[in-house]
Formats: structure tokens, C-alpha cells, sequence
């Protein structure tokens, strides 16, 4: 025999035949004292209320639900001469009270309303008949509070009006933070002071109301200002909850929250069942969007909501992400439910559940928010702070140019402080305490045990190109090997610590490399972290796998005795000895310091093969990188070793090969004044040209710069590759026509932090490739969440060239090969940095493999895609380059 509650999923339970207490069994001790002194006149009223609570409760299928609550209502406020408050309970006191002791059940799966009136029965038999989410409670306007009574809460009670009508997207220069804050901190008193989430919501809201990148960062500043001045504490919270995380990469602290969850607490509060949630979803796909939708349906609710404050919701967070253990689940559920049920409003419900899935989607990236804190802080500081601000009305008497020299100062103090120490838990309280200036780089710099963002390399086609941006140079070039970038810490004690190029922790990873630090480490190093490869190996023969081969090792709990892919570590840099940074050094330095210091173990620990060169060595260079494509390298990597050009060398300065060596990043405008510049140029010639960018040997975290170029085997033969992202499928065709052909491919705009249609793709797959990527964007399986039910809007394609039949979430980064890049009508990837009406595509794109050593954050950029193509221009002959703009037939 089924439970009772199964009995009530399956509504086939039958009435019981003993008899229902009516709620003047419940409620006898209060009418006892209220009926002391009462009159005959009341007497008489009393008892036709109980006889129409009898028929009521003898017979409550004959109401309608909304009469039955009007009934019900009506009859506890006679009793009690009052509108009831209703008891809540405080998570944020007690997380770990069971939520069941709320009085809100999960309603009928066959209706779906708001909320439903638990059964108040002695005996097992039939539950109240739910009560429609249109019910209303009249209560007498001069009734007097009392608690522990149940009543009907409207969802919108008390909106934050003051957060909601800030505006925020405002210029910095004219939004004054103390116009608002007097009032916000009235609101923010019954919460103990701090700001409300409604603050952050508002936000949110506004930039993704836009697509400019300066109103969003305006936005982001005025919010940081606010609550600098406002609430200080609150800032750190809300820097994490904005940069879509709850700590740094290198901390394992993940939400680890599944689909189920959230679809429980939405149903569980909102009212929803499996078909209306269903619904939703296939309507409008995104979490938050569903959240939106369903909290605007909800009218009213059994509990009065609790505002949520940013702090709150941030330490909520914290604690899911640290549940472990058993009743972990529960915990973490309980928690998620009460953050939905006290979000007020649909918009807080949006942003709440995004972050709950960790896809806010307010296109506010990680460079966005690091110059939105150096804004905020040159203008505003907290309270208790003594730190020099600028006044805003001196700045907005400045030229354009003088502001924008100021504004890229405090902004480049505050990204080196995160390159060298990307951890805002360190970062905010100094801004809080020093604000930005130089003291800044030395409380966040280099430390041990916390990685610093890696240098990046800058793409070349080919050799010949990377020969001229060198000219007159000493540079050195390495072998690139096929393996895995490690950032190796060892501190004084010996305790060792191993990066990925993520930031991620791998030391677990690698034992085998743990163990070789003490026999690596030469007599006087102490400390120090070095940079290098790790690469599979055949221990035996010294002969190198590839990274698939590197890819199958364990990622967590290796044992040293278990190991069965062994590895090497090939080092090329060292950024930090014996308590010194060496970042600011020459690269010959820190590779001499690198060499002479440490002890070199053939295939266990050694230094990447190199050659040093100069544009002169031509044939050299290209005998080093055959060699290196023989032995299974991408390539080769190309260091300048000195700062200073060799006078030997150097070619004359304003020559036609120099002038080349700068490749203009943003499409030029036309400038009125050319026509007078360029009469007055036969008067220039004498003076030397400004236009080459310096190029240091310095090690320059978290850049991609022309000092490190890298040149792989694919960009020497007759294609470029680029890192793109698979974000839609159409059906293919003849024997295709299960699978996802072709696939519909976008770069990344990192200014908008959107995703830009930039091709399809259909070649280089195999039959094996194609089942496995059907069945994981498999759009007939109704609990696949890598497919979404529409065009997510992150997502820019104006579907000329037909809509894709499924959207893909995106998540993966494909290695495509390609002839050349082509302006297009169809596709939108880089759109205004080459056209202004077209973009940019690709022409015979040739898949060659998943990157899996890439998020799709590291995916190319739609500006280095403008980059390659106006390479391309300049060295293709004009007329080519007109045919290729003009064949429509292969933008497609």
C-alpha cells in the first residue's frame, strides 16, 4: 500500500469516513478568553459563523478555491480582531533549519498555483482543495499586530524603490553618490546596515540594457562608488558576485550546484509544476529568464519575503560551496529555495538564479571590473579612509586626452596588481586602506603560492613575418612543445606548488615533478617559481607524446608507485628566486639566472631547446623550427632576449621595413586635417619615426605582446588557425542527416563579452566525431542541458545564412584551419573594426581538434581576428584581395 503522500501525487486517494475537526477544535483556547464579556448580540453572531464553518468544512469540494480562501480568511480575522502576521524563520541566523517547518507545501501537480493552506486534520483523509494564486485578504486597515497566525503576503511588498531609481548609468563626473546614500541607508537600517541585493540588481539591469562598453563601465563605477561610500563591507561581496565567482581559480571553492536544484526551488516557490516549469524552460532556455517569468506569475505567498543584502547572498554562497558530507544536498537545497523565495521581484529572481547556475551573462568581464575599481576608488573612499580623491568637477573641466592619461594610469596600477596577485580578496581591502598608487603593487605583488596570470604570446603567420617584426634585434628561439604550461612555487620550507595556465591547483596532478624539487634546486636557491612545459615522455628513449597522451593521466590523487604516463618538465623561465622578483629583468638574465642555478635531470626535469638568432640568420632559423615540427612540436616560440636593440643590427630608423613593423589594432578614421599634414611632411622627413612600439624582455604577466611571438606548423604551411566556439548545429544532408553538419562556429568579443557568428564548418570530421557530437548536443533528450531551446542572446548571428535547428551551450573550443578571411554579410565576428556593415568569415574552415587545454575565454578574439585579416590585406595583391571580398559563394 502507498504512503498518503503518494496516495495525494496520484489523487487517487479516497475520503476517510471518520469525521474532520474543523478549525474551532484548533482554535477553542483563543475563543474561550475572547468570549469572556462578550454580548448576546455576539453570541448569536458566533454561532452563525460556526454553522457556515461546519457546512464549510463538511463539505469543502463544493467551493471554488478562491471562495474557500476568502471564506477561511475571513474567518481567522474575526477570530482574531487583526491581520495576522506570519512567524518567519531566519536562515541567515539558523541555515540549517529544516525548511519544513515553513508553512508552505509543494502544491497539486495537476494545478499550479502560488501557494497552498497545509491540511489541519487529526485523522489521514483528503487535504483542503488548493487556493488560487488570486486570492485576496482583506484585513481592517487599524488592526493591531500579533504573531503566529497565518495570513496571505503579497510578493511585492516593500520594493526597494530608492536602489531601483538610482541612476546609475550615469557619467561618473556627474553622479554624486551622496545624493542617494541618506536614503539608502534608511532602507538598509532594518538590515543591519548593509546594502540590499536590490542595489546590485539594479545594476545588472542596466547594463545588460546596453551594448556600449563605456556605459558599462560607467554603471559598474557609480555602483562600486556607492557602495564604497555607503557600505564599505559590502564591496568585496560585491565585486565577486558582479565577476560571476565566489573566489579565485586556485581556491577549490565551486557551488557545485546541478539543474535539479534549481528547477526544485522553483517549483517549491513559485508554484510551478513539471509541465509549467517545462514550459518555461522551452520558451526561454536561460535559468534566469525561467526564474523572471515564473516569479512574475506569483502574486502572493504564505511567507513574507526577506530582503536579500549583497553580504547575504555572498556568504549563502559560500557556505553551498563549502557543504560537504552527508546531508550536504539538503543543505545546499534548503538554501537555494529560501534565495528564490526571498528574492523580491522577477528581476532579483533573474540575477539570483543566474549566479546560482554561475552564467550572469552582464557582459561586465574580469579587464571591465579591474578599471571600474581604479575609477571608483580616484573618485570616492570610504568613510573611515584618508587616502587623496580627485574632485570630479576638476575632472570634468580637463580635455578628453588629459583624462583619459589619468584614467589609463590608475587603471594600469590596478591590472598589475591583479596580473602579479589576481585574488580581490587582496586586492579590495587594500583599495579600501591606500586606494590606488604605487604602495598598491607592493601589498599585491608577487607572493608564493599564488600564481601570477602568465605572458602570452602574439600569433605570426609565418617566418618571414616574425623575421621582419625583428629586425635589428637578439632573440631566441625555443622549441614549443605539445604539453601543458606549469607555474612551478617552492618556498623556503620546501612545501611545492604547481599552476596551471588557468591558475588552477594541479600539484596532485604531478608527485613525480614534487619529488624532483629538491634535486633540482642548485646550492643557494631557497625559493623561486619557474615556468615550463610538461610534456609525456618516454622515459627510456627521451622521445615525446603528444598531449593527448598527457591528457589520459589522472588530474587528481596520482600516486607516485601508480604512475604510468611519466613526464618531463622543460623549463624556459624564472620569475622569482630567493625572495626577488625578477619580472622587471631581461629574459637573458632570468634564463642565465634559470640555467646556473638549477640541476638539469635528462628526461625528468630540463630546459627547452633553443638557439639564439638575428634577422640575419635566416637559414638557421628555419633548419631550428623544421627540427623542432620533426620531433613533434607546434613549432616554435621567438623571445627578445635584450631591451635595448643591438646597434649592430639596427636597421635605419623610418625605413619602409621599419614603418611595418606596427600593425594598427582599430580600423583608422578619416581625419579632416590629413589633406594640411601631408603638405607639411616634406618638412618632417629629417625627423626619425615614432610609430614602432618598444618591444621589452620583460616578463609582463597576463599580456600578449609582440616580445614573445609564436610560430606553429599550421601558420607556416598554407592556413592560420583559430580558436573558435561551437555554438549551433544544422542538420546535415544524404548520409549526415542524423548529425550536426554544419556547425556553426563564433569568436569572442572580449570588449561586450558576447559570442560573434564568424562560420561554418563541415570538413575534418570523422563518422566517430560526428555520432559523439550528436549525442552530446542532443536536443531530443529533454535533461541534456549542453542544448538550449533558442538563440541565447549572448549569441550575435543575423541568420543570413539560415537559423541552426539546435543552439549549442557554449562550452568548447575547436581548432579550425582556414585559406583566408573574407568580409561578409552573413556573419557578424568583428564587425565595425574592419566594416562598418560587414564582418569577417572564413573560407574553407577545416576542423582539426578540440582544445581542451582552452575555456572558451581563451578563444580568439574578435579583434585578432581584424588584426590577421588586415595582415592578410597587406600582403595579398589588391586585386585578390577584391575577388575574395567579392565571392559570395565562399563566405558560406
Amino acid at each position: 500500500m502507498g504512503t498518503p503522500a503518494k496516495r495525494r501525487k496520484k489523487n487517487d486517494y479516497s475520503g476517510s469516513s471518520q469525521p474532520v475537526r474543523s478549525l474551532d477544535y484548533f482554535f477553542a483556547k483563543q475563543k474561550d478568553d475572547a468570549a469572556k464579556g462578550a454580548t448576546s448580540t455576539k453570541q448569536t453572531q458566533e454561532e452563525s459563523r460556526r454553522t457556515n464553518t461546519e457546512d464549510v468544512d463538511a463539505n469543502p469540494s463544493t467551493l471554488a478555491d478562491e471562495e474557500l480562501a476568502r471564506r477561511l480568511q475571513e474567518e481567522w480575522n474575526r477570530e482574531n480582531g487583526h491581520k495576522a502576521a506570519t512567524n518567519s524563520d531566519d536562515l541567515y541566523n539558523d541555515p540549517d533549519k529544516p525548511v519544513t517547518q515553513q508553512p508552505i507545501e509543494e502544491p497539486s501537480t495537476n494545478v499550479a498555483p502560488s501557494f497552498s493552506i497545509p491540511a489541519v486534520q487529526e485523522t489521514s483523509g483528503p487535504p483542503p482543495a488548493p487556493i488560487s494564486a488570486t486570492a485576496t485578504a482583506p484585513a481592517p486597515a487599524s488592526a493591531p499586530k500579533q504573531r503566529n497566525t497565518l495570513t496571505l503576503q503579497s510578493t511585492a511588498v516593500e520594493e526597494d524603490t530608492d536602489s531601483v531609481n538610482i541612476p546609475f548609468d550615469q557619467s561618473p563626473l556627474d553622479f554624486e553618490p551622496s545624493q542617494y546614500i541618506p536614503d539608502l541607508q534608511k532602507h538598509w537600517a532594518s538590515e543591519g546596515g548593509h546594502a540590499t541585493y536590490a542595489l546590485l540588481t539594479r545594476c545588472f539591469v542596466l547594463i545588460n540594457g546596453t551594448t556600449s562598453r563605456i556605459k558599462i563601465v560607467d554603471t559598474l563605477v557609480n555602483l562600486l562608488r556607492t557602495i564604497i561610500e555607503g557600505d564599505a563591507e559590502s564591496l568585496l561581496p560585491a565585486v565577486w558576485l558582479a565577476t560571476n565567482s565566489i573566489s579565485p581559480p586556485y581556491i577549490d571553492l565551486e557551488l557545485g550546484l546541478g539543474g535539479s536544484a534549481i528547477s526544485k526551488a522553483l517549483k517549491k516557490v513559485c508554484g510551478l509544476d513539471n509541465a509549467g516549469l517545462k514550459t518555461l524552460y522551452n520558451k526561454h532556455g536561460d535559468p534566469g529568464d525561467v526564474a523572471f517569468e515564473a516569479k512574475k506569475r506569483q502574486s502572493f505567498t504564505l511567507r513574507k519575503p526577506k530582503p536579500l543584502t549583497i553580504k547575504g547572498v555572498f556568504d549563502l554562497l559560500v557556505k553551498v560551496a563549502n557543504s560537504k558530507g552527508n546531508g550536504s544536498v539538503e543543505t545546499k537545497q534548503r538554501i537555494v529555495e529560501r534565495l528564490v523565495q526571498d528574492a523580491r521581484g522577477a528581476e532579483e529572481s533573474r540575477y539570483i538564479v543566474r549566479t546560482l547556475v554561475q552564467h550572469l551573462r552582464i557582459v561586465a568581464v574580469k579587464t571591465t571590473m579591474l578599471i571600474a575599481l581604479s575609477r571608483a576608488f580616484m573618485l570616492s573612499r570610504p568613510p573611515s579612509a584618508d587616502f587623496e580623491i580627485r574632485d570630479s568637477k576638476a575632472l570634468f573641466k580637463l580635455k578628453k586626452e588629459e583624462l583619459a592619461e589619468i584614467n589609463a594610469k590608475n587603471e594600469e596600477i590596478v591590472k598589475a596588481c591583479f596580473a602579479r596577485h589576481p585574488n580581490y580578496n587582496d586586492l579590495v581591502p587594500a583599495l579600501l586602506e591606500i586606494g590606488v598608487c604605487d604602495e598598491l603593487l607592493l601589498r599585491c605583488g608577487l607572493t608564493l603560492h599564488i600564481p601570477l596570470r602568465p605572458m602570452l604570446g602574439s600569433i605570426t603567420r609565418d617566418l618571414g613575418e616574425m623575421i621582419t617584426k625583428l629586425q635589428g634585434r637578439d632573440f631566441s628561439c625555443e622549441f614549443k612543445y605539445d604539453g601543458q604550461r606549469a607555474q612551478v612555487h617552492c618556498d623556503d620550507n620546501g612545501k611545492v606548488t604547481i599552476f596551471s595556465r588557468h591558475l588552477e591547483v594541479m600539484t596532485d596532478k604531478y608527485p613525480d615533478l614534487v619529488s624532483l624539487v629538491p634535486n633540482i634546486r642548485g646550492e643557494g636557491v631557497s625559493s623561486f617559481i619557474l615556468e615550463g612545459e610538461v610534456v609525456a615522455i618516454d622515459r627510456e628513449s627521451g622521445e615525446l607524446k603528444t598531449f593527448q597522451t598527457l591528457s589520459n593521466r589522472a588530474r587528481k590523487d596520482v600516486v607516485i608507485g601508480s604512475v604510468t604516463i611519466d613526464v618531463c618538465l622543460f623549463a624556459f623561465d624564472l620569475m622569482y628566486l630567493n625572495g626577488e622578483e625578477l619580472l622587471d629583468r631581461p629574459f637573458r638574465d632570468r634564463r642565465e639566472l634559470l640555467r646556473s642555478l638549477f640541476v638539469e635531470m635528462p628526461h625528468h626535469f630540463t630546459w627547452v631547446k633553443s638557439i639564439d638568432a638575428t634577422s640575419t640568420d635566416v637559414e638557421a632559423v628555419q633548419a631550428f623550427f623544421k627540427s623542432s615540427t620533426e620531433i613533434k612540436c607546434e613549432g616554435i616560440m621567438v623571445k627578445i632576449l635584450d631591451n635595448a636593440p643591438n646597434p649592430e643590427l639596427q636597421i635605419e630608423v623610418g625605413s619602409p621595413e621599419d614603418n611595418e613593423l606596427v600593425e594598427p589594432t582599430t580600423p583608422k578614421k578619416k581625419n579632416k586635417s590629413s589633406k594640411s599634414k601631408s603638405k607639411s611632411s616634406d618638412k618632417d622627413e629629417s625627423r626619425p619615426s615614432t610609430r614602432r612600439k618598444a618591444l621589452l624582455s620583460t616578463y609582463e604577466p597576463d599580456k600578449r605582446l609582440d616580445s614573445w611571438l609564436k610560430v606553429k606548423k599550421d601558420y607556416n604551411t598554407s592556413a592560420d588557425t583559430l580558436d573558435l566556439i561551437p555554438v549551433g548545429g544544422f542538420y546535415g544532408s544524404g548520409r549526415k542527416n542524423k548529425w550536426w553538419s554544419p556547425i556553426l562556429l563564433a569568436v569572442r568579443n572580449a570588449e561586450t563579452g558576447s559570442l560573434e557568428a564568424v562560420t561554418k564548418c563541415m570538413s575534418g570530421f570523422t563518422d566517430t566525431f560526428y555520432k559523439a557530437n550528436r549525442d552530446k548536443y542532443n536536443k531530443d533528450d529533454p535533461e541534456n542541458t549542453n542544448v538550449l531551446p533558442d538563440k541565447p542572446h549572448y549569441v550575435d548571428y543575423n541568420g543570413g545564412g539560415g537559423w541552426p535547428d539546435v543552439w549549442f551551450e557554449p562550452q568548447e573550443v575547436w581548432e579550425v584551419a582556414f585559406a583566408d578571411l573574407t568580409l561578409s554579410p552573413t556573419y557578424t565576428a568583428a564587425i565595425g573594426l574592419v566594416s562598418d556593415e560587414r564582418g569577417l568569415s572564413t573560407r574553407f574552415p577545416r576542423f582539426l581538434k578540440v582544445r581542451e587545454d582552452k575555456s572558451i575565454d581563451e578563444a580568439t578574439e574578435a579583434a585578432e581576428l581584424a588584426t590577421m585579416y588586415r595582415k592578410q590585406e597587406a600582403r595579398a595583391p589588391k586585386q585578390e584581395a577584391v575577388l575574395a571580398q567579392g565571392d559570395e559563394r565562399d563566405v558560406e
